[in-house]
């Protein structure tokens, strides 16, 4: 088996310390491979960060426009939040204007991600809800569209069991993926997601191929690529909904706007659309390095491809070759995106 190459390493007193290999695609909306580097023919499990394709039945249906979801609640739709405030209230929002309440998600509770809003709640004496979830806005639109599929019947009882392959919603959510990346997902790996949801094994370069779709419309349907248009706005538009204080995928998108739509999925992986580009990538970290790796391969991407400057240029630079700190505040070491992820051209 041929080993991956490494995507990022951590220094410490300038020595290598620890590597972390994996490998990425970057795709044009034509399916022609842009980039490669390690095996992007192997499935691997996108998790999270294929939202955006999840929330495409959302728009093409009709849902969002019928119950009137603004740029913040669409783009909570594409997210994984960190359960501030905001997050919840707006996913309850959702809900409200579908006629429901949180009772009807299904992706489970849990404690807010985000420090402050974890320990907010803690204070209040109040146990975390499905709004809390980091899917929480993601299954929101599902219930949308549910409710939408289900009009004229009883949609309490239609919604339930919403996460299951073979619900009327889950249909729609899969025939979207599959649609985006050109991949037989009845013939591939199928697993549950951390929310509930079933997740198939794609490979990156279908990934990326589909995250090209996404930035360009080219090779989406008419209702799909206009879907994937407003999506992209909303996300633009309010950005913080996406992810939240100090993360990745809001920082980068609240300085480079519509230039980037980026997504961080669970265990290592990340996709990414550059419109302006018309490419679409996809990267897997092969030890699941998220929060770590994952995240500085992805800036050494965005700064290799994009004709950056000023602030975009040094706040993505400064995420590809991050200081790391001990507790002292005193900086030990760097995490650095690897010398092939920054030697890509555009």
């Amino acid at each position: 088996m041929n080993i991956n190459p490494i995507l990022a390493r951590a220094l410490r007193g300038g020595t290598p310390e620890s590597v972390h290999r994996g490998a990425l695609a970057i795709v044009d909306a034509d399916g022609a491979v842009h980039s490669e580097l390690g095996d992007i023919l192997r499935p691997i499990f996108p998790r999270s960060a294929v939202k955006v394709l999840q929330a495409l039945p959302l728009v093409a249906s009709g849902a969002a426009e019928r119950y009137g979801l603004v740029d913040a609640e669409l783009a909570l739709a594409c997210a994984s939040h960190g359960g501030e405030a905001l997050h919840a209230q707006t996913a309850a929002a959702m809900l409200a204007k579908a006629g429901v309440d949180a009772d009807a998600l299904e992706c489970g509770a849990h404690w807010p991600y985000h420090d402050g809003a974890l320990k907010a709640l803690a204070r209040s004496g109040q146990e975390p809800t499905a709004l809390h979830n980091n899917c929480s806005g993601k299954h929101a639109g599902f219930v949308c569209l549910g409710c939408l599929l289900a009009e004229g019947g009883d949609r309490r009882a239609f919604l339930r069991g919403y996460v299951q392959p073979g619900h009327p919603v889950m249909r729609e959510v899969t025939a979207a993926l599959q649609a985006a990346t050109g991949h037989d997902l009845a013939h591939a790996a199928v697993g549950t997601d951390g929310c509930s949801i079933p997740t198939y094994a794609v490979p990156l370069r279908h990934l990326a191929h589909a995250f090209a779709r996404v930035g360009t419309g080219v090779g989406l349907s008419g209702d799909h690529a206009r879907a994937a248009r407003r999506l992209r706005a909303a996300v633009a538009a309010a950005p913080f909904m996406v992810a939240g204080s100090g993360r990745f995928d809001s920082r980068v998108m609240q300085q480079l706007g519509a230039r980037v739509f980026c997504k961080v999925g669970a265990e290592g992986v990340y996709c990414a659309a550059l419109p302006e580009l018309g490419l679409g990538v996809a990267i897997k970290i092969d030890d699941g390095n998220t929060a770590r790796a994952c995240e500085v391969v992805m800036a050494g991407v965005l700064g290799a491809l994009l004709p950056l400057e000023g602030e975009d240029r040094a706040l993505v630079d400064g995420l590809a070759d991050l200081p790391l700190r001990n507790w002292n505040g005193i900086e030990v070491g760097r995490l650095q995106a690897g010398a092939a992820v920054r030697s890509l051209r555009a």
